[in-house]
C-alpha cells in the first residue's frame, strides 16, 4: 500500500447571478503534485439550477463546466491553457473570479489514491443533496 499523499481540492461552483451570491455546488477539481495528478469531476444538477435561476442559460453553464475536465488533462483540446504545466493549470482553475462558474476555497487532504479521494470529494459535496 502507498503512503498516503497530501492534495488540494476546490469545490465548483455555479453562480447564475453573481451579486445574490448564491451558488449550487457542481464538480470538484483535485491536485495531487506528488502523484502529478489533476482532475475535475462536474455534475450539473439542472432542476436545482432552475429553481435558483429560471432564466439562466443552461447549455453556456453546462459549456463551461465541462471545458474543466479538458484543462485539468490539458493538452491541445483545452486550449491556450492546456498547454501550461500541470502545476499552472490548477493554479489557474482555481484562481478567484466572478463569473457564471467560480471555485470555492481550496482546502487540503491526504489520500491513497487521487482518484478515489475525487470521487469521495464528488459523492460528498456534489451529489449529496440527490
Amino acid at each position: 500500500m502507498p503512503a498516503p499523499s497530501s492534495f488540494d481540492y476546490a469545490v465548483v461552483r455555479v453562480v447564475p447571478r453573481v451579486e445574490r451570491e448564491e451558488f449550487i455546488n457542481a464538480g470538484v477539481i483535485l491536485y495531487c503534485l506528488t502523484r502529478s495528478f489533476l482532475d475535475a469531476r462536474v455534475e450539473l444538477d439542472v432542476p436545482r439550477l432552475l429553481a435558483l435561476a429560471p432564466d439562466v442559460d443552461v447549455e453556456a453553464v453546462r459549456s463551461h463546466l465541462e471545458a474543466l475536465p479538458r484543462i485539468c488533462a490539458g493538452g491541445k483540446g483545452a486550449g491556450p491553457i492546456g498547454g501550461l504545466p500541470q502545476k499552472e493549470r490548477w493554479h489557474w482553475l482555481v484562481a478567484p473570479r466572478s463569473t457564471l462558474v467560480q471555485t470555492g476555497p481550496v482546502h487540503s487532504g491526504l489520500c491513497e489514491e487521487p482518484a478515489a479521494a475525487l470521487e469521495k470529494l464528488m459523492g460528498r459535496m456534489v451529489l449529496a443533496r440527490r
